[in-house]
């Protein structure tokens, strides 16, 4: 049976404990899981257009609760930089790529309820599978999530739980609640699921441009989950002889909230002790965490493509995202941190061919003012 274990400690437990974090340290679970061999682009044409079509590097096959994700477009900004439309999504973000994961995965355990915590697009997505599963779902957002999301975890039949105070105070109130018997965290972060989940962007590319990557993959970073499931895509995919070299993988912070930034620079291994005071607002609300759970692991990858970390200012984001209007593409504030970091007349665009991801849609936040 594929089992959980610690990357920092090695303690393992078996996916049917709902165990959601490691009981020694408190860390994030990975996943025993190795791709079977097999997957090239030639038996890809006839399978389902969606996610699931890629069955061999997929931990969970044979999906009761898909709504059809996945296959989303790529389409070119410029000469060298495309987008993928992950915007394009039935919950109207990339987060569905490793929701429908953890809803598949909890059906099958079947627990007496989930809980999830989000500052509002994995909220959405993971009330939506549970809707589509029929599991009871209960979802923790930070007071001044947007209406729109909050609006939509609602009609998805959640139970929506407001937390006075920020992100931080939010994944506490829940990983309070998944600690009570019978209860399956949906986790974007602790359960590695998701990321497995995620990693389909990557294989979506892969197919989409004949069988290989671009030079250089622009990933909005707050927890992580979208780059670390970028990175393990890239590993997978070399090892099994898929593509010749890894691309070099470029995360986006927000200026505003942007620990993991400040820790690239600074050339540590993990966060830098925190400082006082709270994080500033930012606009970027899906990238503003303050102590990423998975912060070595971002790092470590992020350093091992050959790649860097940028930050964006708010006012970049403003611009930004009504750049993006006008050229036809409707994009929430969070979504449109990497054209903000990579777009026309950027000091910072990486050399080669770039792909940025468009990550939510507009409608869930509006026009930044």
């Amino acid at each position: 049976m594929t089992t959980y274990h610690c990357p920092q400690d090695g303690t393992r437990s078996p996916i049917s404990a709902l165990t959601w974090c490691c009981p020694v340290c408190r860390g994030p679970w990975d996943l025993d899981f190795r791709p079977a061999a097999g997957l090239t682009p030639h038996v890809l044409p006839g399978r389902a257009n969606s996610l699931w079509r890629y069955e061999e590097i997929l931990p969970l096959t044979a999906p009761e609760v898909s709504l059809g994700e996945g296959r989303t477009p790529l389409v070119p900004l410029t000469d060298t930089v495309s987008a993928k439309l992950d915007y394009l999504m039935p919950t109207l973000s990339f987060k569905d790529r490793g929701a429908v994961m953890l809803a598949e995965l909890a059906r099958r355990l079947n627990p007496d309820r989930v809980v999830a915590d989000s500052s509002g697009n994995a909220g959405t997505s993971v009330a939506a599978y549970c809707a589509r599963a029929a599991l009871p779902c209960t979802v923790y957002v930070p007071e001044g999530t947007s209406p729109k999301k909050t609006e939509q975890i609602r009609a998805h039949g959640a139970r929506l739980v407001t937390v006075p105070g920020g992100r931080e105070a939010t994944a506490l109130a829940a990983r309070a609640a998944a600690d009570e018997p019978g209860v399956f965290y949906a986790s974007h972060v602790f359960n590695p699921y998701f990321l497995h989940g995620t990693k389909t962007y990557v294989y979506e590319l892969w197919e989409d441009l004949g069988g290989r990557l671009p030079d250089t993959l622009v990933v909005p970073v707050g927890n992580g989950t979208l780059l670390l499931g970028a990175a393990l895509a890239t590993a997978e995919l070399h090892a099994l002889g898929l593509i010749a070299a890894r691309p070099r993988l470029v995360a986006v912070q927000a200026e505003a909230v942007s620990p993991l930034a400040e820790a690239f620079r600074a050339g540590a291994e993990d966060l830098l002790p925190p400082g006082s005071g709270a994080p500033a607002p930012t606009l970027a609300e899906g990238i503003a965490i303050p102590r990423p759970p998975r912060a070595r692991q971002i790092l470590a990858a992020v350093r091992a493509s050959g790649g860097t970390f940028l930050t964006v200012s708010e006012d970049e984001i403003r611009d930004s995202q009504r750049d993006l209007a006008a050229r036809g593409f409707y994009v929430e504030t969070t979504g449109v941190a990497c054209w903000a970091a990579v777009r026309d007349g950027s000091a910072h665009r990486p050399p080669g061919n770039v792909v940025v991801p468009l990550c939510g849609a507009g409608v869930k936040t509006g026009m930044a003012g």
